[in-house]
């Protein structure tokens, strides 16, 4: 799963990193400690004068659906599970049409132990951003009439343990993993053309099998335990634990 990650990049050095477009008005502010709820640049396609567009907009981190009542059901799906999100009422019409990658740095993820548990950083050894598939929504407040837009990352199983390497230690940290979007297929997930129910599970089942290949070049390494605070929020939580 992804309940904390990184993302490390103002709002102009992350649309030039991923050579997309900022939208706007919109203002990205770096966080090294991003937790649900929060405001989270993502990556949309959209069709302008027929023409396709690739922009960064800033998403609440929790889907809400169209058809919610309460808003405080966000919190609930910040994370949703790929193999099932096409069968799901919450997520079953954006992974049809609203699908976006949410760019991280890196993410955290913490190892049981007793009754305690250690927090590890999970990155790309080449300092290159990971984008997590992810859906977003639109919802109108009945009391006010505004729009707010929200957002879920996508999650995958850990690699199978035997694998080795990285892989190895994925698994070992736990069974469920962020899903990382591969090249072949990023511009087919973000692409807002509507997709049959069947066809939008079958790109899942092709992202989660290029998943691994992506992963294997992450590294993971333990850090200290400030990040379990979300107040602390600075460089220093991604520093490496020295036992």
């Amino acid at each position: 799963m992804c309940g904390r990650y990184v993302q490390a990049r103002a709002g102009a050095d992350l649309a030039a990193d991923l050579g997309v477009h900022l939208a706007e008005g919109v203002e990205v502010r770096p966080s090294w400690n991003v937790a649900p709820t929060a405001g989270v640049p993502i990556v949309v396609e959209r069709l302008d004068e027929d023409e396709l567009r690739r922009e960064i907009h800033v998403a609440r981190w929790g889907l809400l659906p169209g058809w919610a009542k309460d808003p405080k059901d966000a919190y609930k799906a910040f994370n949703a599970r790929s193999e099932t999100v096409v069968e799901k009422p919450t997520f079953g019409s954006a992974v049809r049409s609203k699908r976006c990658a949410v760019p991280a740095d890196a993410y955290y993820e913490w190892l049981p132990e007793g009754n305690r548990k250690r927090p590890h950083v999970i990155r790309p050894v080449d300092g290159r951003l990971i984008a997590f598939a992810g859906l977003y929504e639109w919802w109108k407040d009945p009391s006010t009439g505004d729009w707010l837009l929200s957002t879920t990352i996508l999650t995958g199983p850990s690699p199978a343990p035997g694998t080795g390497g990285i892989l190895e230690d994925l698994s070992a940290l736990h069974e469920r993993m962020p899903l990382p979007l591969g090249p072949k297929h990023f511009g087919d997930w973000l692409s807002p053309e509507t997709l049959e129910k069947d066809d939008a599970a079958l790109l899942l089942t092709q992202l989660r099998a290029e998943a691994l290949e992506v992963a294997s070049g992450w590294e993971i390494y333990e850090v200290g335990r400030d990040v379990g605070n979300v107040r602390n929020n600075s460089p220093e939580l991604l520093e490496p634990l020295h036992r």
